[in-house]
């Protein structure tokens, strides 16, 4: 029945690749080997590669452009850092030559590599702070439209806005309206909100470790509960008539407080223990003075020491040098060569009849006899040095 239906490639065939193509597959195939921890955010368009240094950690974006390897892609990180390799301006997008050099026959996994391996010798500075925004995307890098690669499935392009804040609940009874699509997960990632930490009262304390700690206000005042009728009826017509007539009796219950009483009295006592601390640290200047001087005296004395004592050990290196056992053998080589020489100037002396038999004699059989000796003794050093803990016998 072939005749009837004859093959043919269906709609839904896949087409083979082109060359620009097969050099894209192997550039991210080359990316995913040397990073083993890569992620996939769009395929064969967007990934990331999170790098960890001091206790922190930035993530690595890569973008691929549709005409990738021939353009050269877009790196950037999150967040901000501060590094010779990244833009000043914006503190995301790396400058590598490594990158902007970017070519056809380049390698982009070993180009990551590179740039991971720089951030590892020179780990670059964190510019978090309240400059940045709550979201943020690196400028110059736009959305790259639906490629027409088999492989790469369509998705919408990401708006550079994003809206801020609490998605609204509605109420029960009433009918939602139409909200938009939501776009997106964004490409370069978040800076979460999170409040700052407001110190308490407990936890404040002084340079030398004092807490104070504020007295208890109660919510409701008994001592109003307790007054009489008439005088609430009093109290209550001083509120109500013009109150810059009535502040010295404002003044008055304000300054009776027992709250207030107590914050006046640690006051005062807060003032005068800081007064007689400061006498006490006045007293003790004298003395602290005198330890100064002092400790400049000792130090003065322990550099002069420390100069003595160089100089001595220097003398004491050079004299063990001199009677090491290589300085004493080369010394006895030297004398028995000497006394060697001296024993034939008198032999050649003789020769010429220069000096009579028995002053011959006399004078060659002592110099020969030293020479022997001092030969004998540079042997026996010679083993000494050859054979360790030799001892002379």
């Amino acid at each position: 029945m072939n005749w009837i239906f004859p093959l043919s490639k269906g709609s839904g065939s896949i087409p083979p690749l082109n060359s620009l193509q097969k050099q894209r597959q192997r550039q991210i195939e080359s990316l995913k080997a040397a990073h083993s921890n890569l992620a996939e955010i769009q395929k064969d368009v967007e990934y990331r590669l999170p790098f960890t240094f001091n206790n922190s950690t930035i993530t690595v974006n890569i973008l691929l452009p549709p005409q990738f390897p021939q353009e050269k892609p877009v790196v950037s990180v999150f967040p901000p850092v501060g590094h010779h390799l990244v833009d000043s301006n914006n503190g995301t997008m790396v400058t590598s030559p490594l990158i902007t050099n970017f070519g056809m026959h380049s390698d982009l996994g070993k180009v990551i590599q590179s740039l991971l391996d720089e951030f590892w010798k020179s780990p670059p500075a964190l510019m978090l702070g309240p400059t940045f925004p709550y979201m943020y995307k690196p400028s110059g890098m736009p959305p790259y439209p639906t490629q027409s690669f088999h492989f790469v499935p369509a998705f919408p392009p990401q708006d550079g806005q994003w809206p801020i804040g609490p998605a609204s609940v509605p109420h029960a009874g009433v009918e939602p309206q139409q909200a938009p699509p939501r776009p997106a997960a964004p490409a370069y990632g978040l800076i979460t909100d999170l409040p700052l930490p407001v110190p308490t009262a407990d936890s404040q304390s002084g340079l030398n470790g004092h807490i104070y700690k504020m007295p208890e206000i109660p919510d409701t005042f008994p001592e109003l509960s307790e007054m009489r009728y008439d005088m609430s009826g009093h109290l209550f017509n001083i509120l109500k008539s013009d109150m810059s007539d009535q502040d010295d009796v404002l003044l008055e219950f304000f300054m009776c407080l027992p709250q207030l009483k107590q914050v006046t009295s640690d006051k005062e006592e807060l003032v005068n223990n800081i007064v007689e601390i400061a006498k006490k640290n006045l007293q003790l200047e004298p003395q602290l003075e005198g330890k100064r001087q002092e400790m400049l005296c000792k130090y003065e004395q322990l550099t002069q020491m420390k100069s003595v004592f160089e100089t001595k050990m220097q003398r004491q290196h050079e004299l063990s040098e001199s009677c090491s056992l290589s300085a004493l053998q080369a010394r006895l080589k030297v004398a028995a060569h000497q006394a060697e020489e001296e024993s034939e100037e008198t032999a050649e002396n003789f020769l010429e009849g220069k000096t009579e038999i028995d002053d011959f004699l006399t004078s060659f059989m002592e110099n020969r006899t030293l020479c022997h000796c001092r030969r004998a003794k540079e042997e026996k050093l010679q083993q000494c040095m050859t054979v360790p803990y030799h001892t002379l016998d």
